[in-house]
């Protein structure tokens, strides 16, 4: 029987938790992780999430250590980081460096399947094939993401270097702790596509505020529109969180749940507009550009 994937994990806790990425597990039944030293171990999935690109897998006995993790929110641009993990699959343990190249950074092209690439930490450390789940370290030896994706060339075929990307450690610790507990994780859902917004892309489209997140669609039937959001509102906060360079849509969002009724503040041309909205549950079939 061949695997149906492959890729790195880390260790975090003493009970045996092993975080890797979603597209790792997907479509295995068996899994086997082998540690540095060449040790195998069967391995059971606890739980996995194709929205956010995450899992966690589960092996019993000794454990040859573990790592915790660091707050991704303090990482800057300029920061060295360290990537461990088995790219291609052949070269094991391999480590590389760079630095932060941004934070915050969502992946400009749309994802095959249901996953939201947005709020990423950008960096060139170099990552492969098999790296995907592995460790993005900081200089004191935590973790501060997880290496999931890379741009090898843009969308005319020409070769890319050094754009590859982690999901923070924050999310991972969020995310972790629901798989663990339940096995999966629920996310609410308002039914937009929301587009960053910074000091540039506000300018290049003479837009009137340069932070929050453009509605560049509303999904018909959705919590947004029986709310009243359009097309070109500009979503400023969400409870009163501003959505800025340093706390994503996406990021403002998900820390409420379906049933909850939020309080979404936008920017409608020169009026700042407050909106309420009752959050719905995301399917499987919500397409990944809307949140």
């Amino acid at each position: 029987m061949q695997p149906a994937g492959s890729g790195t994990g880390f260790i975090i806790d003493s009970k045996g938790h092993i975080v890797t990425n979603w597209h790792v597990v997907d479509g295995g039944d068996k899994f086997l992780v082998i540690f540095a030293d060449g040790t195998k171990r069967d391995a059971t999935l606890v739980g996995s999430d194709e929205v956010s690109d995450l899992a966690v897998v589960q092996v019993s006995g000794k454990l040859p250590a573990k790592v915790g993790f660091a707050d991704s929110s303090t990482l800057r641009p300029g920061q060295s980081v360290l990537a461990i993990g088995s790219p291609l699959g052949a070269f094991s343990n391999t480590v590389t460096e760079g630095i932060v190249g941004a934070t915050n950074r969502d992946f400009p092209y749309q994802s095959d399947g249901p996953q939201i690439y947005d709020d990423l930490i950008q960096h060139d450390a170099a990552i492969n094939p098999g790296n995907s789940g592995g460790p993005l370290f900081d200089t004191d030896g935590k973790v501060v993401g997880v290496n999931t994706l890379g741009i090898p060339t843009d969308e005319q075929g020409q070769p890319v270097q050094g754009l590859f990307f982690a999901i923070p450690s924050n999310s991972v610790q969020r995310i972790v702790k629901e798989l663990i507990a339940a096995g999966a994780v629920v996310y609410p859902y308002l039914g937009v596509s929301p587009i960053g917004l910074d000091a540039v892309s506000a300018a290049a489209n003479d837009l009137p505020i340069d932070h929050g997140a453009y509605v560049s669609g509303v999904v018909a039937g959705s919590p947004a529109a029986d709310a009243g959001l359009r097309e070109g509102d500009i979503v400023l906060a969400i409870d009163g969180e501003t959505i800025d360079q340093s706390r994503s849509f996406t990021e403002g969002l998900f820390t409420h749940k379906p049933g909850d009724e939020v309080t979404i503040t936008i920017q409608r041309g020169d009026k700042v507009v407050e909106k309420q909205v009752t959050l719905d549950e995301r399917s499987a079939s919500s397409p990944a550009t809307t949140s």
